[in-house]
């Protein structure tokens, strides 16, 4: 999905841990100045957002962006809802999946492309304890195999 010209800016690792994600879609963000360049500083948080589908228009909330510092009057509310740029087809198409399937829009990670800032959003299904118990022990028992064969070839 990503080329060779993409920096990734920060990761929802929250969301893989919360939720079944059965596809990614692409998406651009509607910013202004200055939230770009706290963002080019690292000052963004994605984990506890999610994108919702209103008139048409797909909206990521809760995505938190830290003021810039030298920004003074310019800067905007770090929590302001912000407009995703997709193709009308492809809004129209989660809008009917999210509705009739209740599953879920999640930001996954925000990266720059060539030197557009993108978002990568998850269609996601929620995951219950046991599925959550059941992924933490597989992880678990890979790490183990990773150590034994680590130690092995010591």
């Amino acid at each position: 999905m990503r080329s060779k010209g993409t920096k990734t800016i920060a990761e929802n690792r929250k969301a893989r841990h919360d939720y079944f994600v059965l596809e990614t879609y692409e998406a651009g963000i509607e910013l202004v100045g200055t939230e770009v360049k706290s963002i080019r500083q690292g000052g963004v948080n994605l984990k506890d957002s999610w994108c919702s589908i209103d008139k048409g228009e797909i909206l990521v909330r809760g995505m938190h962006i830290s003021p810039y510092e030298k920004g003074n009057i310019f800067n905007r509310d770090p929590l302001r809802v912000r407009k995703l740029l997709m193709h009308k087809r492809e809004i129209n198409k989660l809008y009917g999946t999210v509705k009739q399937e209740g599953l879920s829009l999640i930001p996954l990670s925000l990266y720059f492309k060539d030197s557009k800032v993108k978002v990568a959003v998850g269609l996601c299904k929620g995951k219950k304890l046991y599925d959550k118990r059941a992924d933490m022990a597989k992880r678990d028992a890979r790490r183990e195999i990773d150590r034994g064969l680590k130690q092995k070839n010591q």
